[in-house]
């Protein structure tokens, strides 16, 4: 984990840029995708679910939370992935799914900058390292 300085405007760089977003997205399915069948699962899927933990912690303090609540999370969640409800998540409707909550990010998020703890695995670490190559790119030339 690292903390870093992120807006709106790195968080769509990072989707505009074709092959660092695909790329990223891709990654991340195949990590995902235990069997190598090109579909996520439900229970391929929870690991990532769980990974994002939306409502286990309070300002960082882990809190114990109503195991019914959470699994009707997940299972919200993981119809949001699942465009076709063919229970199943393929690799477009992860891409699909995953570029819309990252624009819903970074339009909530807008010009101003925001400090943030990110795990270095994840799409939004990988926005900011995208930005800070670009920048260092630019510098040098």
């Amino acid at each position: 984990m690292s903390v870093e300085l992120l807006d709106g405007a790195i968080i769509l760089g990072f989707i505009e840029d074709d092959e660092a977003f695909n790329g990223s997205v891709q990654d991340r399915f195949a990590y995902l995708d235990t069997n190598h069948d090109g579909q996520l699962s439900y229970s391929e899927m929870l690991k990532e679910l769980k990974s994002l933990r939306m409502i286990e912690t309070h300002f960082g303090i882990d809190l114990k939370p109503d195991p019914e609540e959470l699994s009707h999370v997940y299972d919200s969640l993981f119809l949001q992935f699942d465009r076709d409800s063919n229970g199943a998540v393929d690799l477009e409707e992860f891409k699909a799914e995953t570029k819309r909550m990252m624009l819903a990010m970074a339009n909530d998020l807008g010009l101003l900058p925001v400090q943030m703890i990110l795990d270095e695995d994840s799409f939004l670490k990988k926005a900011v390292d995208r930005e800070v190559m670009k920048l260092k790119s630019n510098v040098s030339t």
